[in-house]
């Protein structure tokens, strides 16, 4: 055979005498292992399993193990699943290689396949090769299967072994079999930290935060993994007040957090708005951790900056950065595109591609954002066109998205229906939403209608789609339609989401509802609401009460208008923050017609800046004028 055959992957045969018993095996052996795990790539191994054959070591078990591994550890699972079939009386060894190589691939189902293919030739499992079958059922949610090897760890007195165990608990945790994993969890004669942090991410990934919180409160000693599991699950779960209170009693208990850590914190800061305590947090992992400035870290920092209305502070971060990458990059568009930097989004994104950083489909999600809040409709479509010709992105709904808007904000209504009817995919719900947003704003109470029947007829109204409708008829007195919608929702069971505002003041989170009354300075906070109003009809401010959505009474309507959640916020900054400050409030729903134009006057009157981010962007009001320009 030449040595070329035997240097194609895949093609490879065996000599004729591959069976003689090879000279100096020892020798060999310790030569063809140490040359295999210096390998730094795939096609390394070829020349080294080719003199392997030659040398009559082609059946040597240990050899074979070490073959496997390192084919497998390259992603060459079809290579080592050729080399596996020629092997004549593979071991419990071997059949682990394989099935780590299948697991590690993503290749769950093979590897279950070649674990009861090993069970049918009568080779007794060990609990190596048990503990990386369960690992394979549990990614695969494949519960029968894992519950026939239970049966068989059980059999063979491997039940209790810690690495099964704790496989077990995982496997049955991912397929939502609670009780199951309890079982063996409890039976645990050393329940440790790794064994209750199983646990707690068992919980966590269904949403059962009470159950986790039960099990890390029995945990002793809780080490960093334990502690940054319990926040993320937190965070992940919509608890974010939660996982910046266990971040502070993970301090109380002097145990360090990792990057991971952090990661998590700032992720729960940027979606509460704390802004302070994002800060101090940045200042922690500098001075006292030396936690390092890399993607994963500075891309949060970033996004937190951003998110919680520190622009400038997140344009720092990112010229601090000594290697940025595309998610880098994305998240500094974004954050420039939300807070109205249109200009400086868009050249951000060519110095990306400057720097030989191809753009992504988020990439262009960002940018057309940044061409949309700026009304650069010319760019935005030479931007738009390049992804396919330039990039061989094709675009997607977000994209087609981002032009309906653009073509939107700058009145040019006709236009985007026409583009919203070329469409060869179907508009979603957010793209007719933000149209139907458009015609409330420029007055195209027909345009308007035509997208409300189309979204009705499609039954993919949510409860911000069908106020919205509501109120486009109501702004237009057509109260008996407005009726009809409200009615609609009724009937569907849907219901409005409430609007909830938050401040940071001092670290702390408040929370407001509209005409909310549960705050301990709800006196304070009413009376400064009550001087406010006073002041700004003195200034001719008159409430816009056609905005309310209910056909009442005008002195209802201006009420009503005047206990919304965000100027209950700004109240209460503005009684608990020093002069001349700047006050931040996160609002989850997006700011109405009358309380923006209130919160521009109201800036102007206190001499304040006032940032506001509400469900699409943000706005800095200053000196009696915002930075979405009115439109948002």
């Amino acid at each position: 055979m030449s040595c070329s055959t035997l240097t194609v992957a895949g093609n490879f045969s065996y000599p004729p005498n591959s069976n003689q018993k090879p000279l100096n095996s020892a020798l060999h052996r310790k030569e063809f292992i140490s040359l295999l795990k210096n390998c730094k790539d795939f096609k390394q191994i070829l020349p080294v399993h080719a003199k392997i054959i030659r040398t009559a070591h082609d059946q040597d078990p240990f050899i074979l193990f070490e073959l496997l591994r390192v084919s497998s550890s390259f992603h060459s699972t079809n290579y080592a699943s050729k080399i596996f079939k020629q092997i004549h009386n593979p071991n419990v060894f071997l059949y682990t290689a394989l099935i780590d190589g299948f697991e590690l691939v993503g290749s769950y189902s093979d590897g279950i396949r070649l674990y009861f293919e090993m069970i049918d030739r009568s080779i007794v499992p060990d609990k190596y090769v048990i503990t990386s079958v369960l690992k394979a059922c549990g990614s695969y949610l494949a519960l029968r299967e894992g519950k026939e090897v239970h049966g068989q760890a059980v059999k063979l007195g491997l039940g209790s072994n810690r690495l099964i165990t704790m496989k077990l608990m995982e496997l049955y945790g991912k397929c939502g079999k609670f009780d199951c994993a309890r079982k063996v969890f409890d039976k645990m004669v050393e329940r440790d930290v790794v064994a209750s942090t199983i646990m707690i991410n068992c919980y966590l990934d269904y949403g059962l935060v009470e159950q986790a919180i039960e099990v890390f409160d029995q945990v002793w000693i809780k080490d960093t993994v334990c502690w940054t599991a319990m926040i993320d699950g937190l965070v992940k779960n919509g608890e974010m007040n939660r996982a910046l209170e266990m971040f502070r009693a993970m301090q109380k208990d002097n145990v360090r957090p990792n990057e991971v850590t952090i990661v998590c914190v700032l992720s729960a800061c940027s979606q509460l708005g704390a802004l302070e305590l994002g800060r101090w947090v940045h200042s922690y992992m500098g001075k006292k951790h030396g936690i390092e400035l890399n993607h994963f870290v500075g891309g949060a920092l970033i996004n937190m900056y951003a998110r919680c209305g520190d622009i400038d502070e997140a344009e720092r971060v990112f010229a601090m950065m000594k290697e940025r990458n595309v998610i880098t990059y994305n998240l500094m568009i974004s954050g420039l595109a939300m807070h109205g930097k249109s200009i400086e989004a868009i050249e951000t994104f060519q110095g990306m591609i400057k720097q030989g950083i191809l753009p992504t489909s988020v990439s262009f999600v960002a940018v057309l954002n940044a061409c949309s809040h700026g009304g650069l409709v010319d760019l935005g479509f030479e931007i738009f066109h390049s992804m396919t010709r330039d990039y061989g992105i094709e675009p997607q709904i977000e994209h087609y998205g981002c032009m309906v808007d653009l073509l939107s904000r700058v009145g040019r209504l006709q236009e985007a229906y026409d583009f919203i009817r070329s469409l060869k995919i179907a508009p979603d719900q957010v793209m007719l939403g933000a149209f139907l947003s458009a015609c409330k704003i420029h007055g195209n109470l027909e345009l308007g209608e035509q997208i409300a029947r189309t979204l009705i007829n499609d039954g993919v109204v949510d409860s911000g789609t069908y106020v919205l409708l509501s109120n486009v008829y109501a702004s237009s007195g057509k109260w008996n339609e407005a009726a009809q919608i409200r009615a609609k929702m009724k009937e569907g069971g849907i219901q409005k989401e409430p609007g909830c505002s938050s401040i940071e003041v001092n670290n702390e989170i408040h929370e407001f509802l509209l005409g909310d009354i549960r705050h301990p300075q709800k006196e304070k906070i009413y009376k400064k609401l009550e001087e406010l109003n006073q002041i700004l009809r003195e200034e001719g401010y008159t409430p816009a009460t056609e905005v309310v959505l209910h056909d009442i009474e005008d002195w209802e309507k201006e009420h009503a208008l005047a206990i919304h959640s965000e100027r209950l916020a700004i109240c209460y900054g503005l009684i608990s923050t020093r002069p001349c400050t700047t006050i931040r409030v996160v609002k989850n729903l997006r700011v109405c017609d009358d309380c923006h134009s209130m919160i521009k006057l109201i800036a102007k009157i206190t001499r304040r800046k006032i940032v506001v981010r509400d469900r699409k962007r943000f706005h800095h009001f200053e000196n009696g004028s915002c930075s979405c320009g009115d439109f948002w």
